[in-house]
């Protein structure tokens, strides 16, 4: 018998829930690691809100904006924003970048409801906003909930002005209206993928009319004028205006033992916020130099010049290594990442949908993913045997409590990170991030010791 238990210890994965190994240090760590992210999510619900929140956390610590011009020297600390929504956040290391770079990628956009530039129209008395989503949402969810406005408008003249409307209990907010039950027997017996449509996502944005005006379209008038005179704007400005819809709910405890947080971005805004700590917190000067990157548009693929498809990261390497009389290219040869996205935690209420020896678990710590994709693993990078060994046995090593997994069953759906794009500049990655309930919808659910788990792995990967 006695060697029947150690062979079980030797050689069999031990199941290892946070809330019970964990020492209780760790978990205070946890709670403590939850409070400044809460804020993070509450302060920074759109990418641009997000990267200002990180680059001001790094100019409190030392960080100041890359000049090309400059030479830089062990233990500088320097960050470069692109478009407001693409940050690098780095720390020169004893190295230089003769070894590479240490990266931990993450991105700040989550699914949402755009205003479309022509948004604002008036039907049966009831000024509305037109709206076009953005990501993989369930539209059904979208609906019957409190929307706050936040965005960015450029006016005629040049100048542009910040919204960020509906967050505070003394302003309006928005919704998005459904149907009630008792004339629902139609939409109810409609597929969830066709009861609500992209057009139906009309946001209520107001009903008096303009007081003294007989004219058509009194209302819309009357809601244009309240904007115009809050924000200096007119309805041609909208053309020129990024402006998202998001919960207007903040991040919030969950449950008696306060051991997980519900809030609306958790994917991706749970990696992105450990990735620039980590390297923000980082004590000391690093062997090799280190970096945080926060991206945009992975929800839609990773698209334009703010993505991770873009040059940027490319570009601004390229800059670096120049200081050093080396190329880019040699540089990101032998660079290495850790692509910080969520993956799906196994839920009882839906258990069919997963292959539970495989699946991430809430509590368990940080989620190593070797690959993700869908079917035959179509749309991933697939990280190399070695360089998982090589996580794995750093986080052992320093006492991270991590799990693996994939997300669902093979043939279940799919989806995909940013790991293939930066594997495509021949950097060794594989996606490590937070294992999350009910992703893509309006209030996400983790985990504070996975948080602080993947926090812990970012700062030991660093090292």
């Amino acid at each position: 018998m006695d060697n029947v238990k150690e062979l079980r210890e030797r050689l069999l994965i031990k199941k290892k829930n946070g809330g019970r190994i964990l020492a209780e240090e760790e978990i205070r760590n946890a709670e403590k690691f939850s409070k400044g992210y809460k804020i993070f999510l509450d302060e920074g619900k759109t990418e641009r809100e997000a990267i200002f929140f990180a680059v001001n956390e790094a100019k409190k610590n030392g960080f100041e904006e890359f000049n090309k011009e400059r030479e830089y020297k062990p233990g500088d600390k320097i960050y470069c924003v692109n478009k407001e929504k693409f940050l690098i956040l780095a720390v020169i290391g004893k190295n230089g970048l003769g070894n590479g770079i240490k990266m931990a990628i993450a991105h700040v956009d989550s699914p949402r409801v755009d205003l479309k530039p022509r948004p604002l129209y008036e039907d049966s008395e009831m000024a509305m906003f037109k709206t076009h989503y953005y990501g993989g949402i369930k539209k059904y969810q979208w609906t019957a909930m409190p929307l706050s406005m936040h965005g960015k408008v450029v006016k005629s003249d040049g100048s542009h002005v910040d919204i960020k409307l509906g967050e505070n209990p003394d302003e309006p907010c928005f919704c998005i209206t459904d149907l009630l039950p008792h004339l629902a027997r139609q939409q109810m017996g409609k597929k969830m993928s066709e009861a609500i449509t992209g057009e139906n996502l009309n946001v209520v944005a107001g009903s008096f009319p303009l007081r003294g005006d007989e004219g058509k379209d009194s209302v819309k008038l009357n809601i244009m004028r309240l904007i115009n005179e809050k924000y200096g704007i007119t309805e041609e400005d909208f053309i020129s205006a990024e402006i998202e819809m998001v919960p207007a709910y903040k991040a919030q405890d969950i449950g008696f033992d306060k051991s997980l947080i519900g809030a609306y971005g958790h994917d991706d805004r749970s990696c992105a916020y450990p990735c620039a700590r980590a390297v923000i917190d980082f004590e000391g000067i690093p062997q090799d130099t280190i970096m945080s990157v926060l991206v945009d548009k992975e929800e839609i693929g990773s698209e334009g010049n703010t993505g991770m498809k873009s040059l940027f990261l490319k570009y601004f390497v390229g800059d670096l290594a120049g200081k050093y009389g080396i190329k880019g290219r040699d540089v990101l040869r032998k660079s290495k990442c850790l692509s910080a996205d969520v993956n799906a935690a196994f839920d009882p209420n839906y258990s069919g949908e997963y292959e539970a020896a495989n699946s991430c678990y809430i509590n368990r710590g940080a989620v190593i993913t070797k690959y993700t994709g869908s079917g035959g693993k179509s749309g991933t990078s697939d990280a190399s045997a070695e360089f998982m060994g090589e996580i794995r046995n750093k986080l052992n090593a320093e006492n991270v409590l991590w799990q693996t997994g994939q997300l669902g069953k093979v043939d279940a759906g799919g989806g995909g990170t940013i790991a293939k794009y930066v594997a495509n500049l021949c950097v060794d990655v594989v996606d490590v991030g937070i294992p999350v309930l009910s992703m893509h919808s309006p209030f996400e659910i983790i985990s504070k010791i996975d948080l602080y788990m993947l926090y812990r792995a970012v700062i030991s990967f660093f090292k």
